[in-house]
C-alpha cells in the first residue's frame, strides 16, 4: 500500500525509550486519495513512537463498503528500504509489482513484498469485493539488507486453537506455531480471535517490543484497557502477555520484534538513512529510473496505463529532517 498523504511528514526515527507498562497509541484517519476514497486508520509512526521492533508503519482499514468508497485503487508507486506485509480479514486485493508478481491477497493469507534497493507495485480491490477490511504493515530493513534485491513471499498459516482463542501466526513464533517465511530481522506477526470473556496468557520473547492492535472488540493488555483502533505497546521485559477480552469477541493483531537499533528516515513510501537519500529516491522515481522497474498490467479507472498511470511523488518539505523518534 502507498502512503498517499499529500504532505506526508518526514520522520527521523530512533530506537524507542522508557514508557509506561502499556503505551496506548490512538489512530489518525488518512484518506487513500480522491473525494470518494476509503480511509485508513494509522497508528504508526507517531511523534511519541516510530517503531515497534522493526515494524515502522501500521495502517488499519474497514470494514469498508466498496460501493460507497470505490474500494482500493492504488496506482503503481515505489518503495525502498522496507518490506510490506498485507493481511486481510475480508475482501480481496489484486497485487502487481515490478518483480513480475501478480497475486490475489486473500483473508488469512500472508503476502510479504521486500522492496530492498527498489520496487514498484499497485493494489486494487477485486470486482467481487463488496467489503474490504484488513491491515497493511511495513517493516524497516536493517542496514545489511536494505539494498537487497526485490522479493515476494506467500504463506497461509494454519489456525492454532487455544482455550478461548484462535491464533494465526503469519511471521515468527507464537503458541507453538512457526511461520516459515524468512525475515531480515526477528519478527512476530499474528492474528488473534479471542472469545468474549476469555483470558489469554501468551509466552513471548522478553527481548521483543510488542504491539497489540485492536481491530474489533475491547480488551485489556497487561491490565490496560484498549478499544477498537488502538495500539497497545509493551517494551522489552515481560515473558508473558496477558490479554483479556470484554463482553464481545475481539479480533487483534499482535506484532513484535527486538528494538530496531538503527536510525531511519521515512518519507512517503521510502525508508532511508538521511534526508539526502530520500531526495535521491524521490528524484529517481520522478525520473522513471529503472531502480524501481515497471508494473505490468495495471490499468487506471480512467484508462491510463504504463508510465501515465504511476502515482506522482509528493513535494518534499522545505526543511531538512527534524529529529522525531521514540524518547529514551
Amino acid at each position: 500500500m502507498s502512503n498517499t498523504e499529500i504532505a506526508p511528514p518526514e520522520v527521523h526515527c530512533a530506537p524507542g525509550g522508557a514508557a509506561p507498562q502499556v503505551e496506548v497509541l490512538t489512530p489518525r484517519a488518512v484518506p487513500l486519495g480522491g473525494p470518494r476514497a476509503m480511509s485508513v486508520r494509522r497508528t504508526l509512526p507517531q511523534r511519541q513512537r516510530s517503531l515497534v521492533g522493526a515494524w515502522c508503519f501500521v495502517d488499519h482499514y474497514g470494514p469498508d463498503d466498496t460501493s460507497a468508497s470505490g474500494g482500493m485503487d492504488v496506482p503503481p508507486h515505489p518503495h525502498t528500504g522496507l518490506a510490506t506485509v498485507s493481511w486481510l480479514f475480508t475482501g480481496e486485493v489484486e497485487h502487481r509489482d515490478s518483480l513480475g508478481v501478480h497475486a490475489i491477497v486473500r483473508p488469512g493469507e500472508l503476502n510479504l513484498m521486500t522492496a530492498g534497493h527498489g520496487i514498484a507495485h499497485s493494489e486494487v480491490s477485486t470486482p467481487g469485493t463488496t467489503v474490504l477490511h484488513g491491515v497493511q504493515l511495513w517493516v524497516a530493513l536493517p542496514e545489511h539488507a536494505r539494498d537487497a534485491p526485490r522479493d515476494f513471499a506467500h504463506h497461509v498459516p494454519a489456525p492454532v486453537t487455544l482455550e478461548g482463542a484462535t491464533v494465526r501466526v503469519f511471521l515468527g513464533d507464537l503458541a507453538g506455531a512457526s511461520s516459515p517465511v524468512v525475515t531480515t530481522t526477528p519478527l512476530l506477526g499474528a492474528e488473534l480471535l479471542v472469545d468474549a470473556g476469555a483470558r489469554l496468557a501468551l509466552d513471548v520473547d522478553p527481548a521483543f517490543e510488542h504491539g497489540l492492535l485492536v481491530d474489533g472488540g475491547r480488551v485489556a493488555l497487561q491490565g490496560q484497557p484498549l478499544g477498537p483502533g488502538e495500539l497497545g505497546v509493551v517494551d522489552p521485559g515481560p515473558r508473558r502477555l496477558e490479554i483479556t477480552a470484554a463482553d464481545g469477541r475481539a479480533r487483534l493483531v499482535l506484532l513484535g520484534g527486538p528494538p530496531f537499533g538503527e536510525q531511519i528516515v521515512m518519507f512517503w513510501n521510502f525508508v532511508g538513512r538521511s534526508h539526502e537519500e530520500i531526495v535521491a529516491f524521490r528524484e529517481a522515481w520522478e525520473a522513471g529510473s529503472e531502480r524501481f522497474g515497471e508494473v505490468e498490467g495495471y490499468v487506471a479507472r480512467d484508462g491510463r496505463r504504463g508510465a501515465a498511470a504511476r502515482l506522482p511523488a509528493p513535494a518534499l518539505p522545505n526543511a531538512t529532517i527534524r529529529p522525531r523518534g521514540n524518547p529514551r
